[in-house]
Protein backbone atom coordinates (compact mmCIF):
# COMPACT_ATOMS: atom_id res chain seq x y z
CA UNK A 1 0.00 0.00 0.00
CA UNK A 2 1.30 3.58 -0.56
CA UNK A 3 0.94 5.79 2.38
CA UNK A 4 1.09 9.55 2.62
CA UNK A 5 2.26 11.59 5.20
CA UNK A 6 1.49 15.10 4.75
CA UNK A 7 2.39 18.42 6.59
CA UNK A 8 -0.68 19.29 9.21
CA UNK A 9 -1.50 22.90 7.88
CA UNK A 10 -3.92 23.93 10.75
CA UNK A 11 -2.49 26.80 12.81
CA UNK A 12 0.33 26.19 14.81
CA UNK A 13 0.09 22.70 14.47
CA UNK A 14 3.43 21.38 14.24
CA UNK A 15 2.67 17.87 14.80
CA UNK A 16 2.97 14.95 11.81
CA UNK A 17 1.34 12.08 11.60
CA UNK A 18 4.22 9.87 11.99
CA UNK A 19 7.60 9.50 13.27
CA UNK A 20 10.64 7.77 11.22
CA UNK A 21 10.61 5.17 13.39
CA UNK A 22 6.71 4.40 12.53
CA UNK A 23 8.04 4.99 9.06
CA UNK A 24 10.67 2.18 8.79
CA UNK A 25 7.98 -0.29 9.95
CA UNK A 26 5.80 -0.09 7.51
CA UNK A 27 8.95 0.20 4.77
CA UNK A 28 9.86 -3.08 6.83
CA UNK A 29 6.08 -4.55 6.07
CA UNK A 30 6.83 -3.91 2.37
CA UNK A 31 4.99 -0.35 2.00
CA UNK A 32 5.95 2.49 0.46
CA UNK A 33 5.44 5.81 2.10
CA UNK A 34 5.27 9.40 0.51
CA UNK A 35 6.17 12.19 3.06
CA UNK A 36 5.76 15.72 2.33
CA UNK A 37 8.68 18.15 2.31
CA UNK A 38 9.43 19.61 6.04
CA UNK A 39 6.48 17.69 7.38
CA UNK A 40 8.32 16.25 10.17
CA UNK A 41 10.25 19.75 11.07
CA UNK A 42 8.33 21.08 13.79
CA UNK A 43 8.20 18.07 15.47
CA UNK A 44 12.32 17.68 15.45
CA UNK A 45 12.19 15.36 12.36
CA UNK A 46 14.35 16.05 9.20
CA UNK A 47 13.63 15.46 5.33
CA UNK A 48 16.98 12.98 6.24
CA UNK A 49 15.44 10.68 9.06
CA UNK A 50 12.58 9.87 6.59
CA UNK A 51 14.97 9.20 4.04
CA UNK A 52 16.73 7.26 5.84
CA UNK A 53 13.58 5.26 7.19
CA UNK A 54 12.82 4.23 3.38
CA UNK A 55 10.58 7.42 2.90
CA UNK A 56 10.09 8.86 -0.47
CA UNK A 57 9.54 13.09 -0.17
CA UNK A 58 7.54 14.93 -2.08
CA UNK A 59 7.46 18.46 -2.38
CA UNK A 60 3.91 19.33 -1.89
CA UNK A 61 0.95 18.25 -0.03
CA UNK A 62 -0.99 18.28 -3.50
CA UNK A 63 1.57 15.11 -4.48
CA UNK A 64 1.02 13.37 -1.31
CA UNK A 65 -2.71 13.01 -1.62
CA UNK A 66 -2.45 12.13 -5.01
CA UNK A 67 0.04 9.52 -4.69
CA UNK A 68 -1.31 8.23 -1.50
CA UNK A 69 -3.99 5.06 -0.58
CA UNK A 70 -3.91 5.97 2.73
CA UNK A 71 -3.27 8.83 4.41
CA UNK A 72 -1.75 9.11 7.75
CA UNK A 73 -2.41 12.57 9.73
CA UNK A 74 -2.86 14.53 13.14
CA UNK A 75 -5.88 16.50 12.90
CA UNK A 76 -8.62 16.91 10.55
CA UNK A 77 -8.14 18.15 6.98
CA UNK A 78 -9.37 21.53 6.94
CA UNK A 79 -10.91 23.17 4.45
CA UNK A 80 -7.86 23.53 1.95
CA UNK A 81 -7.78 19.87 1.88
CA UNK A 82 -10.89 19.29 1.07
CA UNK A 83 -10.78 19.12 -2.95
CA UNK A 84 -7.63 16.64 -2.59
CA UNK A 85 -9.34 13.89 -0.67
CA UNK A 86 -10.57 11.18 -3.40
CA UNK A 87 -12.86 8.52 -3.20
CA UNK A 88 -12.12 5.81 -2.29
CA UNK A 89 -8.99 6.86 -0.24
CA UNK A 90 -8.61 5.78 3.34
CA UNK A 91 -7.48 8.89 5.72
CA UNK A 92 -6.60 7.53 9.40
CA UNK A 93 -6.74 10.80 12.15
CA UNK A 94 -8.64 12.82 14.26
CA UNK A 95 -11.28 14.01 13.06
CA UNK A 96 -14.40 14.97 15.82
CA UNK A 97 -16.84 15.47 13.02
CA UNK A 98 -20.08 15.42 15.70
CA UNK A 99 -18.62 19.30 16.12
CA UNK A 100 -17.72 20.25 12.66
CA UNK A 101 -20.91 19.82 9.99
CA UNK A 102 -18.49 21.48 6.86
CA UNK A 103 -15.77 19.25 7.43
CA UNK A 104 -18.83 15.74 7.77
CA UNK A 105 -20.30 17.29 4.59
CA UNK A 106 -17.26 17.53 3.23
CA UNK A 107 -16.22 14.47 4.00
CA UNK A 108 -19.39 12.55 2.96
CA UNK A 109 -18.98 14.30 -0.35
CA UNK A 110 -15.41 13.08 -1.33
CA UNK A 111 -16.65 9.45 -1.11
CA UNK A 112 -13.91 8.42 1.28
CA UNK A 113 -13.11 6.16 4.06
CA UNK A 114 -12.72 8.27 7.25
CA UNK A 115 -11.35 6.25 10.23
CA UNK A 116 -11.35 8.15 13.32
CA UNK A 117 -9.04 7.65 15.70
CA UNK A 118 -11.14 9.31 18.67
CA UNK A 119 -13.67 6.11 18.03
CA UNK A 120 -10.95 3.27 17.77
CA UNK A 121 -11.66 1.11 21.11
CA UNK A 122 -10.57 -1.41 22.85
CA UNK A 123 -13.01 -4.68 24.75
CA UNK A 124 -12.54 -2.24 27.98
CA UNK A 125 -13.95 0.51 26.62
CA UNK A 126 -10.40 2.13 26.15
CA UNK A 127 -10.07 4.81 23.68
CA UNK A 128 -6.38 3.29 22.92
CA UNK A 129 -5.39 6.29 19.95
CA UNK A 130 -6.88 9.11 22.28
CA UNK A 131 -5.03 7.92 25.30
CA UNK A 132 -1.87 9.14 24.17
CA UNK A 133 -3.30 12.85 23.37
CA UNK A 134 -5.84 12.73 26.61
CA UNK A 135 -2.52 12.43 28.61
CA UNK A 136 -0.34 15.25 27.15
CA UNK A 137 -3.30 17.52 26.81
CA UNK A 138 -4.26 16.70 30.63
CA UNK A 139 -1.09 17.62 31.70
CA UNK A 140 -0.75 20.30 29.61
CA UNK A 141 -4.23 21.88 30.88
CA UNK A 142 -3.01 22.15 34.29
CA UNK A 143 0.24 24.11 33.41
CA UNK A 144 -1.46 26.42 31.09
CA UNK A 145 -4.42 27.48 33.91
CA UNK A 146 -1.76 28.09 36.18
CA UNK A 147 -0.13 29.81 33.68
CA UNK A 148 -2.99 32.23 33.01
CA UNK A 149 -3.92 32.63 36.13
CA UNK A 150 -0.64 35.20 35.89
CA UNK A 151 -2.01 38.69 36.70
CA UNK A 152 0.26 39.64 33.72
CA UNK A 153 -1.40 37.20 31.64
CA UNK A 154 -5.14 38.29 32.14
CA UNK A 155 -5.52 36.34 35.74
CA UNK A 156 -6.11 37.04 38.92
CA UNK A 157 -2.58 36.96 40.39
CA UNK A 158 -2.73 33.92 42.22
CA UNK A 159 0.48 31.22 41.97
CA UNK A 160 -1.40 27.84 41.77
CA UNK A 161 1.10 26.16 44.33
CA UNK A 162 0.82 29.27 47.15
CA UNK A 163 3.27 29.85 49.30
CA UNK A 164 4.28 29.23 52.84
CA UNK A 165 1.34 31.39 54.80
CA UNK A 166 -0.79 31.10 51.24
CA UNK A 167 -3.19 28.98 50.41
CA UNK A 168 -2.62 27.48 47.23
CA UNK A 169 -4.75 28.02 44.02
CA UNK A 170 -8.13 25.62 44.10
CA UNK A 171 -8.37 23.42 40.57
CA UNK A 172 -12.06 21.75 39.85
CA UNK A 173 -11.60 18.97 37.32
CA UNK A 174 -14.74 18.23 35.21
CA UNK A 175 -14.46 14.58 34.16
CA UNK A 176 -12.98 11.59 35.53
CA UNK A 177 -11.65 10.22 32.63
CA UNK A 178 -7.67 10.23 30.74
CA UNK A 179 -7.42 13.88 30.36
CA UNK A 180 -8.97 14.88 34.21
CA UNK A 181 -6.79 12.06 35.62
CA UNK A 182 -4.00 13.63 34.31
CA UNK A 183 -5.10 17.63 35.12
CA UNK A 184 -5.88 16.69 38.42
CA UNK A 185 -2.26 15.11 38.86
CA UNK A 186 -0.49 17.36 37.16
CA UNK A 187 -2.53 20.56 38.97
CA UNK A 188 -1.61 18.23 42.27
CA UNK A 189 2.24 17.91 41.68
CA UNK A 190 2.09 22.03 41.34
CA UNK A 191 0.53 22.04 44.92
CA UNK A 192 -2.87 22.96 44.12
CA UNK A 193 -5.73 22.43 45.94
CA UNK A 194 -7.74 20.09 43.76
CA UNK A 195 -11.38 18.41 43.16
CA UNK A 196 -12.01 16.11 40.41
CA UNK A 197 -15.55 15.61 39.35
CA UNK A 198 -17.42 12.46 37.54
CA UNK A 199 -21.07 10.98 37.53
CA UNK A 200 -19.35 7.70 37.99
CA UNK A 201 -19.03 6.27 41.68
CA UNK A 202 -16.61 3.44 41.35
CA UNK A 203 -14.36 5.64 38.88
CA UNK A 204 -14.76 8.14 41.86
CA UNK A 205 -13.85 5.47 44.46
CA UNK A 206 -10.53 4.64 42.06
CA UNK A 207 -8.92 7.58 41.62
CA UNK A 208 -10.06 9.01 45.55
CA UNK A 209 -7.28 5.44 45.91
CA UNK A 210 -5.17 6.54 43.70
CA UNK A 211 -4.69 10.47 43.32
CA UNK A 212 -2.35 12.28 45.35
CA UNK A 213 -3.56 13.33 49.22
CA UNK A 214 -4.41 16.89 47.77
CA UNK A 215 -7.35 15.71 45.50
CA UNK A 216 -10.93 15.44 46.63
CA UNK A 217 -13.48 13.77 44.88
CA UNK A 218 -17.35 15.32 44.05
CA UNK A 219 -19.84 13.54 41.89
CA UNK A 220 -20.86 15.85 39.61
CA UNK A 221 -23.90 17.83 38.93
CA UNK A 222 -24.98 20.66 38.15
CA UNK A 223 -25.85 21.79 42.26
CA UNK A 224 -22.14 20.66 43.08
CA UNK A 225 -20.59 22.60 40.54
CA UNK A 226 -22.51 25.49 41.72
CA UNK A 227 -21.09 25.36 44.90
CA UNK A 228 -18.01 24.91 44.33
CA UNK A 229 -17.28 27.94 41.26
CA UNK A 230 -17.18 30.53 43.80
CA UNK A 231 -13.88 29.45 45.32
CA UNK A 232 -12.51 27.98 42.63
CA UNK A 233 -9.86 29.57 40.54
CA UNK A 234 -9.19 26.98 37.55
CA UNK A 235 -11.68 24.86 35.91
CA UNK A 236 -10.54 22.49 33.65
CA UNK A 237 -13.66 21.07 31.33
CA UNK A 238 -12.23 16.77 30.25
CA UNK A 239 -15.36 15.57 29.45
CA UNK A 240 -15.81 13.03 26.57
CA UNK A 241 -18.80 11.43 25.07
CA UNK A 242 -17.06 9.16 22.51
CA UNK A 243 -17.58 10.45 18.69
CA UNK A 244 -20.31 13.01 20.41
CA UNK A 245 -20.87 16.45 21.23
CA UNK A 246 -20.01 17.05 25.20
CA UNK A 247 -22.72 18.87 27.42
CA UNK A 248 -22.25 21.87 28.76
CA UNK A 249 -21.54 21.75 32.16
CA UNK A 250 -20.39 25.22 32.99
CA UNK A 251 -23.32 27.63 31.43
CA UNK A 252 -23.07 31.47 30.99
CA UNK A 253 -25.26 32.39 33.54
CA UNK A 254 -22.55 30.20 35.66
CA UNK A 255 -19.37 33.08 34.91
CA UNK A 256 -21.00 34.93 37.71
CA UNK A 257 -20.93 32.87 40.59
CA UNK A 258 -16.83 33.01 40.02
CA UNK A 259 -14.04 35.17 40.79
CA UNK A 260 -13.05 37.93 38.21
CA UNK A 261 -9.36 36.52 37.06
CA UNK A 262 -10.58 32.78 37.22
CA UNK A 263 -9.29 30.88 34.30
CA UNK A 264 -11.52 28.15 32.41
CA UNK A 265 -9.43 25.83 30.51
CA UNK A 266 -12.03 23.45 27.58
CA UNK A 267 -9.94 20.62 27.04
CA UNK A 268 -13.09 19.07 25.35
CA UNK A 269 -12.95 22.21 22.30
CA UNK A 270 -12.80 19.66 19.94
CA UNK A 271 -16.07 17.87 20.81
CA UNK A 272 -17.61 21.29 21.00
CA UNK A 273 -16.27 22.48 24.29
CA UNK A 274 -18.22 21.83 28.09
CA UNK A 275 -18.40 25.12 28.95
CA UNK A 276 -21.43 27.43 27.20
CA UNK A 277 -18.96 29.94 26.60
CA UNK A 278 -16.14 28.37 24.83
CA UNK A 279 -15.60 28.58 21.27
CA UNK A 280 -12.32 27.10 20.00
CA UNK A 281 -9.32 29.51 20.11
CA UNK A 282 -5.68 28.97 18.86
CA UNK A 283 -1.74 28.27 19.97
CA UNK A 284 -1.28 32.01 18.11
CA UNK A 285 -4.38 33.99 20.01
CA UNK A 286 -5.13 31.18 23.09
CA UNK A 287 -7.15 32.97 25.58
CA UNK A 288 -10.05 35.49 25.68
CA UNK A 289 -11.99 37.25 28.51
CA UNK A 290 -16.22 36.93 29.49
CA UNK A 291 -17.49 38.67 31.96
CA UNK A 292 -14.04 38.67 33.72
CA UNK A 293 -12.97 34.83 33.11
CA UNK A 294 -10.40 34.08 30.75
CA UNK A 295 -10.97 31.16 28.39
CA UNK A 296 -8.43 28.87 27.01
CA UNK A 297 -10.16 26.56 23.94
CA UNK A 298 -7.04 25.92 22.11
CA UNK A 299 -8.42 23.00 19.98
CA UNK A 300 -4.80 21.15 19.71
CA UNK A 301 -3.03 21.56 23.14
CA UNK A 302 -0.64 18.65 22.28
CA UNK A 303 0.49 20.86 19.45
CA UNK A 304 2.43 23.28 21.50
CA UNK A 305 4.92 19.93 22.78
CA UNK A 306 4.86 18.38 19.34
CA UNK A 307 8.12 16.02 19.55
CA UNK A 308 6.73 14.26 22.51
CA UNK A 309 3.13 14.01 21.35
CA UNK A 310 4.03 13.16 18.07
CA UNK A 311 6.37 10.03 19.76
CA UNK A 312 3.57 9.06 21.39
CA UNK A 313 1.05 9.04 19.00
CA UNK A 314 2.64 7.06 16.61
CA UNK A 315 3.70 4.83 19.55
CA UNK A 316 -0.12 4.00 19.81
CA UNK A 317 -1.48 4.34 15.92
CA UNK A 318 1.35 2.19 14.35
CA UNK A 319 -0.23 -1.18 15.13
CA UNK A 320 -3.50 -0.16 13.71
CA UNK A 321 -1.62 1.28 10.54
CA UNK A 322 -0.08 -1.71 9.64
CA UNK A 323 -2.66 -3.90 10.15
CA UNK A 324 -5.08 -1.07 7.50
CA UNK A 325 -1.89 -1.48 5.42
CA UNK A 326 -0.95 -5.17 5.78
CA UNK A 327 -4.86 -6.10 4.65
CA UNK A 328 -6.40 -3.36 3.81
CA UNK A 329 -9.57 -1.28 5.43
CA UNK A 330 -11.82 -3.73 5.05
CA UNK A 331 -10.44 -6.96 6.13
CA UNK A 332 -8.45 -5.12 9.02
CA UNK A 333 -11.76 -3.87 10.35
CA UNK A 334 -13.55 -6.96 10.03
CA UNK A 335 -10.69 -8.42 12.09
CA UNK A 336 -11.00 -6.13 14.88
CA UNK A 337 -13.79 -4.93 16.20
CA UNK A 338 -12.33 -2.01 17.92
CA UNK A 339 -10.59 -0.67 14.79
CA UNK A 340 -13.95 -0.95 12.91
CA UNK A 341 -15.48 1.50 15.52
CA UNK A 342 -13.53 4.27 14.25
CA UNK A 343 -15.08 4.07 10.72
CA UNK A 344 -17.22 7.16 10.61
CA UNK A 345 -17.74 8.17 7.26
CA UNK A 346 -17.65 4.94 4.10
CA UNK A 347 -18.49 6.18 1.08
CA UNK A 348 -20.73 8.78 1.40
CA UNK A 349 -22.62 7.47 4.57
CA UNK A 350 -21.87 7.86 7.82
CA UNK A 351 -21.21 5.11 10.18
CA UNK A 352 -21.27 6.38 13.36
CA UNK A 353 -24.46 6.99 15.19
CA UNK A 354 -23.39 9.77 17.59
CA UNK A 355 -22.08 11.67 14.54
CA UNK A 356 -25.48 11.38 12.56
CA UNK A 357 -27.06 11.98 15.80
CA UNK A 358 -25.90 15.50 16.00
CA UNK A 359 -26.99 16.61 12.71
CA UNK A 360 -29.87 14.55 12.34
CA UNK A 361 -28.55 12.46 9.12
CA UNK A 362 -29.43 9.22 8.17
CA UNK A 363 -27.14 6.44 9.79
CA UNK A 364 -25.81 3.29 8.01
CA UNK A 365 -24.73 0.50 10.09
CA UNK A 366 -20.89 -0.30 9.04
CA UNK A 367 -22.28 -3.84 8.78
CA UNK A 368 -24.06 -2.83 5.81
Amino acid sequence: MIIGIPKEIKNNENRVGMTPAGVAELVRHGHQVVVQHTAGEGSGFADEDYLRSGAQVLPSIEDVYAHSEMIVKVKEPIEPEYALVRPGQLLFTYFHFACDRPLTDAMLASHAVCLAYETVQLPNGTLPLLLPMSEVAGRMAALNGAYYLQKTKGGSGKLISGVPGVRPARVLVLGGGVVGEAAARMAAGLGADVTIADISLPRLKQLAAELPVNVRTLYSTEHNIRKELPTTDIVIGAVLIPGAKAPHLVTRDMLGLMQRGSVLVDVAIDQGGCFETSRPTTHSDPVYDIDGILHYCVANIPGAVPNTSTIALTNATLRYALALADKGWQQACRDDEGLRLGLNIVDGRITYEAVADAFDLPYTPVEL
